[in-house]
């Protein structure tokens, strides 16, 4: 569980919870940026030796952090030239 919480901070999301399963599985329940998924699942199994699984959902917008948009920015402005 560790593994998986750190991997999410590292993703800029939030844990939101934990929940006990009855069948001994642990549910993480937590928000990180869409973007910081993709490959999310391929990382997820190598985390659990291939036990854990995840499913999504679209919650919010929400405004990206400045050092983040001015990297954005500054490829699309690089894709211009």
């Amino acid at each position: 569980m560790g593994d998986i919480m750190g991997d999410m901070n590292k993703r800029r999301g939030k844990i939101l919870g934990m929940e006990q399963q009855e069948d001994g599985n642990q549910l993480v329940i937590a928000e990180a940026p869409q973007t910081e998924m993709f490959k999310y699942a391929i990382d997820l199994r190598s985390m659990t030796q291939a036990r854990g699984s995840f499913r999504m959902e679209f919650v919010r917008y929400e405004e990206v952090p400045v050092h983040i948009s001015e990297k954005i920015i500054a490829e699309a402005k690089a894709e211009k030239e």
